[in-house]
């Protein structure tokens, strides 16, 4: 299996971290903007797009901070998707940190993906 490649995102946001922590760790939040039907069972969350469908487990999360999970396919690897809300402690400003992999030729892919998933959330949010 070739390796995979980790990358990072920054995504400026205007929100309130409590807010978009709704957005990111629920299925009902999720739906909103990542996936057309999100159900969770515990620490599983199954994620549904126009027919095709992947499960992940929710591997670590934090209240208004950020959530991970992993791939079941990716079980027992290092791969994972973190969403992670940063606040700038002078400025106050947040931004959406999305760290992900991908495989060698799809990085481009995965980020004009997150680009539009991110566009979308900010679209719901009322954030320009």
């Amino acid at each position: 299996m070739a390796e995979k490649i980790k990358y990072e995102m920054e995504f400026p946001i205007q929100a309130s971290p409590t807010l978009l922590y709704q957005f990111i760790s629920t299925p009902s939040g999720m739906e909103e903007w990542y996936a057309d039907s999100v159900n969770s069972r515990g620490e599983f969350f199954n994620f549904i797009w126009e027919g095709s469908e992947e499960e992940a487990k929710l591997i670590s999360k934090k209240k208004s901070e950020y959530i991970k999970f992993q791939w079941l396919e990716d079980e027992g690897t290092d791969y994972y998707f973190e969403i992670y809300i940063q606040v700038d402690e002078i400025t106050k400003d947040v931004s959406l940190i999305i760290t992900d992999f991908a495989d060698e030729g799809e990085v481009e892919e995965g980020k004009m993906l997150w680009e539009n998933m991110i566009s979308e959330l900010k679209h719901i949010l009322g954030s320009v």
